[in-house]
């Protein structure tokens, strides 16, 4: 077991936990947080990310990847040896499942509260705004490697060479990323850009005892699964091709 584990695990565990948190807050009824709207959104996904890295750097992950598509780019880009990147992946998937959880206890009073089952999903995984498989696809796709070539330009040797080293403020800057993904392309899918994200809390809504919950929206679970692996190996692929 590579000491990132534990890292990962609960670096991915706060990431949800305070990303899907920001997100229950404001869909669900009698919140205080209630129709805050995209904007608190976009803002709690960013220092849920920010958080997340630095708990997974404090337990023994230093590239703190908390996302499975960082994961298989550092493996194309061989950073991980294929033992390490899939205990990467499923130490990740279980931290998404223990956030999730999480989430559902804190707003435990809210579920019954809030009638509409749709809301209640989008608090564990994404969904589209309009429903297109090709379309839905590609934008995960887009937005998954605009995250990975551009934490990659981040934390590149280039980068540090110019003056423009990230030691010490990483976390931040790839939070400011996030931020920016969500409000530029987070609008047709919700931006998942991270297939543990999605698929740990869709698992957690399919066995808990959520009150009033519908279907776990099974049909479309795997494209924020498969177009965040797409998008982040396509980002290795053009950054090893470019010098990054």
């Amino acid at each position: 077991m590579p000491e990132s584990f534990l890292g990962e695990l609960f670096g991915t565990m706060i990431l949800v936990l305070l990303g899907n948190g920001v997100v229950a807050g404001v869909l669900l009824n009698k919140s205080k947080a209630e129709n805050a709207g995209w904007i608190v959104i976009t803002t709690g996904w960013a220092f849920a990310v920010m958080s997340g890295v630095f708990v997974a750097q404090s337990l023994g992950s230093p590239g703190a990847d908390i996302n499975p598509a960082v994961t298989l780019t550092q493996m194309v880009r061989g950073g991980y040896d294929p033992v390490t990147g899939i205990l990467h992946m499923v130490a990740q998937m279980i931290g998404a499942i223990i956030g999730a959880t999480l989430v559902w206890l804190h707003y435990l009073p809210h579920w019954a509260e809030t009638p509409d089952a749709g809301a209640k999903l989008a608090c564990f995984s994404t969904g589209p705004a309009i429903r297109n498989t090709g379309t839905n696809l590609i934008s995960e796709i887009i937005g998954t490697f605009v995250l990975v070539f551009v934490i990659l330009s981040i934390f590149g040797p280039a980068t540090a060479a110019a003056g423009g080293s990230a030691v010490g403020i990483g976390p931040f800057l790839v939070a400011a990323l996030v931020w920016g993904i969500g409000l530029s392309l987070g609008g047709p899918t919700g931006y998942a850009i991270n297939p543990a994200r999605d698929l740990g809390p869709r698992i957690a809504h399919l066995i808990l005892p959520i009150a009033g919950k519908g279907g776990s929206d099974w049909s479309y679970s795997w494209i924020p699964v498969v177009g965040p692996f797409i998008g982040g190996v396509i980002a290795a692929i053009v950054a090893i091709a470019v010098g990054i």
